[in-house]
């Protein structure tokens, strides 16, 4: 599965951007899909997934709250909805296809998108 993000940008603190991570090929729409971001010099983390049908949602504690994941399996695109943005949501967002279920290892990953947040 190809991945393609967009969406990502300069926001001030307190806003809001939506990312989207378009798929081809209908075999996205079986796979669950999460979103990972990467600050510069931190870990690589799983901010959210979701469950090939969408019915279920799993979140970072970081993002909880302030972060949504949804997708539209008609579109083959996954979107992440993220508000109240804060100068530490800084980093790279990238979506990939997960094995198994929403707590399945990436597989496949998109090129990734920057956000940028200024305080």
């Amino acid at each position: 599965v190809q991945l393609v993000e967009s969406g990502g940008g300069l926001v001030q603190a307190g806003g809001s951007l939506r990312l989207s991570c378009a798929a081809s090929g209908q075999a996205f729409r079986v796979y669950a899909v999460g979103w990972y971001r990467q600050a510069p010099g931190k870990e690589r983390e799983r901010v959210a997934s979701i469950s090939w049908n969408g019915a279920l949602a799993r979140y970072a504690d970081s993002v909880k709250g302030r972060f949504t994941i949804s997708r539209d399996n008609a579109e083959n695109t996954v979107y992440l909805q993220m508000n109240s943005l804060k100068s530490e949501d800084t980093a790279v967002y990238y979506c990939t296809t997960l094995t198994g279920s929403t707590l399945g290892p990436p597989e496949d990953w998109g090129q990734g998108t920057q956000v940028t947040v200024s305080s």
